[in-house]
């Protein structure tokens, strides 16, 4: 059974709670586009959001939930300096508990030889400051700041 969609406005902010599938995590992901925080944002950090959450929140389908889609809430708060996003889940844990470091391979990498996956984690790193991961009981906390500015 999924849980049941749930939506918060709290203080500015957004707090939504939905089922981590493919599908949902696309519907979720329009609608916290199109409600403050992110849409006050200018579209350039529109954007950068949205390739942020997006990826966070495809892996948290992907690799949290290997058997299924399992619940996932978003928490959006605006802050000084951009919006505060906090996503808990009650997937699998990270692998030895904590963010991947996201590392790009070296330009002479052969192409036989790139890794599969990782580059999404190199954009997150990249495009937040202050991410810290937490496995509190049997739940997954990522923390992040999506900047205001580039």
């Amino acid at each position: 059974m999924q849980p049941a969609r749930d939506v918060q406005f709290p203080a500015g902010g957004l707090h939504l709670t939905f089922t981590a599938s493919p599908f949902d995590v696309r519907d979720s992901l329009a609608q916290m586009l199109a409600t403050p925080p992110l849409c006050d944002l200018p579209a350039s950090m529109r954007g950068m959001a949205e390739l942020v959450l997006a990826e966070v929140l495809n892996n948290v389908a992907e690799h949290a939930y290997p058997a299924g889609p399992g619940p996932v809430t978003v928490t959006l708060t605006p802050v000084a300096g951009g919006t505060q996003c906090l996503i808990v889940d009650q997937g699998l844990a990270m692998p030895g508990g904590r963010v991947p470091v996201g590392d790009l391979p070296s330009a002479t990498t052969d192409v036989g030889d790139l890794p599969e996956g990782g580059f999404g984690w190199h954009l997150i790193h990249s495009l937040t400051r202050d991410l810290t991961y937490q496995r509190t009981g049997a739940c997954n906390r990522l923390s992040f700041l999506l900047p205001n500015e580039g």
